[in-house]
């Protein structure tokens, strides 16, 4: 067995300590680096509840990301952001206010260093009016309202029409 803080084997008992949070297996040398960790919270030692049980078959499913999200992210977003708050002749102070974030936050967003939290992009659609998400709705209702798209099926009906 080797000590998991300067990789010496070690010889005779080994202590587990903690250090920053992590718990490791040590050397007596080493041992003093860190805090000893008691031996009923050692790794590999169940740590259950004397009387209290488990339920079985409770085990709740992880949530999923996907599962939440609405759309992609616009490739432009910073762009939008900017033009949007220049338009209603906002600074970045201004627009940190309004949607009650840092200044710094729009700033990185504004220079696409940093991509928005949803929380945050729904802030900013609200105060600046504008949409960042680019839903599936928006990608095929390209012939605007009233308007009819034709599609290949509408072609090819029309084609065998004429003959």
């Amino acid at each position: 067995m080797q000590c998991e803080l300067c990789g010496a084997p070690i010889v005779g008992p080994s202590k587990t300590i903690q250090i920053e949070g992590a718990e490791l297996c040590v050397c007596v040398r080493c041992a003093k680096h860190g805090t000893e960790v008691q031996q009923s919270r050692r790794r590999g030692a169940p740590q259950k509840k004397p009387g209290v049980a488990a339920p079985q078959g409770s085990r709740r499913r992880p949530r999923d990301v996907f599962d939440l999200m609405e759309g992609e992210l616009v490739d432009d977003y910073a762009d939008r952001i900017r033009a949007a708050r220049e338009e209603k002749e906002w600074s970045t102070l201004d627009l940190a206010h309004a949607i009650k974030e840092r200044e710094i936050l729009v700033k990185k967003i504004e220079k696409g260093d940093l991509i928005p939290e949803d929380d945050v992009r729904k802030k900013l659609e609200k105060a600046l009016n504008i949409r960042l998400i680019d839903s599936a709705e928006d990608s095929t209702s390209t012939g605007g309202p009233g308007r009819v798209t034709m599609t290949v099926g509408d072609v090819i009906s029309f084609k065998k029409s004429r003959k």
